[in-house]
């Protein structure tokens, strides 16, 4: 795992630091022998595969909606972890990030850096959970 750290960006719409970058590993003993490379900025989050023929795929933090960790037997042996991004991104609705080292630190950061991304653009995503049987005569009235 490659942690790195420097000076604020000025544009908000631009990547940012890389703060990690990580290689997809081979479950069976953790080698990263892969062509996939996930780098991990303040502003966005960027997935990098192939060797021939390549494929990048790069979503901003604020559109983030929720991560998700997930770890098998073996996984957890050799120390991996697959991150699922829930994104409201336009190409890909949900990144899969597997077989990283340090997973549950990457995921901790994805999930704080969507929530300052989304708090500095002021971008607020709301969900209707629930009904309004709930609610009094009055509190219905006052809507």
């Amino acid at each position: 795992m490659s942690k790195k750290n420097g000076a604020a960006p000025e544009n908000p719409l631009s990547k940012g630091n890389l703060v990690y970058e990580e290689r997809a590993r081979w479950t069976f003993f953790g080698l990263p022998f892969t062509f996939t490379k996930y780098l991990f900025h303040e502003n966005d989050l960027q997935i990098r595969k192939g060797f021939l023929n390549s494929t990048e795929n790069d979503t901003y933090m604020y559109r983030i909606i929720d991560v998700q960790l997930k770890q098998s037997l073996i996984q957890k042996m050799f120390g991996l972890g697959t991150i699922v991004c829930y994104t409201s991104d336009a190409t890909d609705k949900t990144l899969v990030i597997k077989n990283i080292k340090h997973a549950r630190e990457i995921k901790d950061f994805i999930y704080t850096a969507s929530e300052e991304a989304k708090m500095r653009r002021r971008t607020v995503n709301m969900q209707n959970i629930g009904d309004y049987d709930d609610l009094t005569d009055d509190a219905v009235d006052n809507l």
